[in-house]
């Protein structure tokens, strides 16, 4: 036998064997999978001169769409806001006539405030101006965007959101949470064709930085969906050749309805013809149902149980009322879904762990992994209850480096270490995967390992630094990690006979590099199905 590619003189991090530390010199890869760890014949041979070969990294929650549409928006990751307003004004200088001014990523915690609507209308007269910050839990608008919702000049009350006022009761344009969602008749759907440009363009960065699969983290609808027909988007990019990366889609639970199924079947909430959880195959699949309980937490809108540190009286607020939060997730599970719940809060993270163990209680499955995205602020009882239950956290380690900075203030130092931890999960006997919430932060699976490792805040201060964890266990959550949360782990995750050939090629080992230097590390190729799909 032949084999179709041989990748030699190579340092092979399988992430197999006695503490996820095996070693091999060279990978054999027929067709999509591998078929030995050593040298074989093959019809093509590249040496790799000592390279790092590791599993392709999977980004365990992202989204594909919405970063991939914010590549041709105004980046606002800028240190002020006279350069906001700078950036703002050149764009719609430049804009043909009519056009929205939208940008991305601004920060209020950098910028030591949100925009201002009036300032917005002198940067950009006459033109609608509409800024995402960089949670995606809150945006801002300026004058005449209010004016053609009809908020101008008074708020509008909104379940699960808030339009914010300044202190004469006059909107400042900031639109929190489900507040966003009075844009939606302003700028959705986005066309399928506009979502297929975007996903394919996020796709071609992914696979520069090593990423061969992801979890999306919300389609179809809510203020995370960018369209009724979003999965659309996603088959069509596969048909065409324009889907680069495997993919899971969530399906956001606004979509979700009832269904009348006969009551013996237990399916009382999906989608039509009882698509659950499962659809699809190895390069596009339905993931779970993605339900969001609580908001951001450097915007200061996640449910904790006690105040922010920096904002006395204020304690967050949940997206729904408690009870219908806790029924939509009992019968998700109930009618076969897996569960996303996005629970940054230690109260809402409260009401998703009460809710799956009643469901689990109700209506037992085996092995389900439900999750909770971000488990942002979580006590030590409750990683104890995430161990009990089964439930996979899904934290994101970059968070600590580009925006612990305002987590810290928004916390405190009491509960500093409760923020998006991961030493204490894996301690617990939890299998956690690696995530960035791109657009969020920078999604670069290095950069998320940098923090993982040494959890420092890009401002230079220890965010939780006993929660840090080793180079390997880092690389071991962007791969096997993420395999797992999406029941995958016996395809990917690691490098073995008989899995998929996704692999990243590196310039050093992140398992034993000064952990300093994780950050530094360059991807020179990438592997995906057996093909070189990238190259430095």
């Amino acid at each position: 036998m032949k084999a179709d590619l041989l990748l030699t003189n190579a340092r092979v991090r399988t992430l197999e064997g006695p503490g996820n530390g095996e070693v091999a010199s060279a990978v054999a890869i027929w067709r999509d999978r591998i078929v030995a760890l050593e040298d074989m014949p093959a019809h093509r041979t590249i040496d790799l001169g000592g390279a790092v070969v590791t599993p392709g990294f999977h980004d365990a929650h992202n989204h594909m769409a919405w970063y991939g549409l914010s590549l041709d928006e105004v980046d606002l990751r800028v240190p002020t806001l006279d350069a906001l307003y700078d950036a703002i004004a050149r764009r719609a200088a430049a804009a043909p006539a009519g056009a929205w001014i939208v940008g991305a990523g601004y920060d209020e915690n950098k910028l030591g405030a949100h925009p201002d609507r009036d300032a917005l209308d002198r940067a950009a007269p006459g033109r609608r101006v509409w800024l995402k910050h960089t949670s995606g839990h809150m945006c801002l608008v300026n004058g005449p965007l209010l004016a053609d919702l009809g908020i101008a000049d008074a708020p509008a009350h909104v379940a699960g959101g808030l339009v914010v006022v300044d202190a004469d009761g006059r909107p400042t344009g900031l639109l929190q949470e489900q507040a966003q969602q009075l844009l939606n008749r302003l700028v959705l759907p986005y066309p399928v064709a506009t979502l297929v440009d975007a996903i394919e363009r996020a796709g071609r960065v992914y696979l520069s930085q090593g990423i061969t699969s992801v979890t999306e983290a919300g389609v179809g609808g809510g203020w995370i969906g960018k369209s009724p027909v979003e999965v659309a988007a996603y088959q069509r990019a596969r048909d065409g050749g324009r889907l680069p990366v495997r993919v899971e889609l969530m399906v956001a639970a606004d979509v979700l309805h009832d269904l009348p199924a006969h009551e013996s079947d237990d399916i009382t909430l999906g989608l039509d013809l009882g698509i659950r959880t499962g659809l699809g195959d190895n390069r596009l699949r339905i993931g779970p149902v993605k339900i969001f309980s609580d908001g951001s937490l450097i915007g200061h809108t996640c449910a904790l149980t006690e105040d922010f540190a920096d904002s006395p009286g204020n304690h967050g607020f949940l997206q729904d009322d408690a009870a219908a939060l806790r029924t939509r997730i009992v019968e998700a599970h109930r009618s076969g879904w897996r569960v996303a719940a996005h629970a940054i809060g230690d109260a809402a993270i409260d009401l998703v762990l009460d809710a799956v163990e009643e469901a689990q209680r109700r209506w037992p499955r085996p092995d389900v992994r439900h999750r909770i995205e971000h488990f942002g602020v979580s006590r030590p009882d409750q990683v104890a209850r995430a161990a009990a239950l089964g439930v996979v956290p899904v934290p994101q380690g970059r968070f600590v480096g580009e925006i612990g900075d305002g987590m810290l203030r928004a916390l405190g130092p009491a509960r500093a270490g409760w923020a998006y931890r991961y030493r204490s999960l894996l301690d617990a006997g939890i299998t956690v995967p690696g995530s960035s919430d791109r657009p969020v932060v920078d999604g670069a699976p290095l950069l998320g390992m940098h923090d993982l490792v040494n959890r420092r805040t890009d401002g230079g201060l220890p965010c939780g630094p006993e929660e840090a964890v080793s180079g390997l266990e880092a690389l071991t959550a962007y791969t096997l990690g993420s395999a797992y949360a999406s029941h995958a782990e016996r395809d990917r995750g690691t490098i073995a006979a008989g899995k998929y050939a996704d692999l990243a090629v590196l310039s050093d080992d992140p398992a034993i590099v000064d952990p300093t230097t994780i950050r530094d590390i360059e991807v020179l190729s990438t592997v995906l199905a057996g093909e070189v799909v990238w190259e430095r």
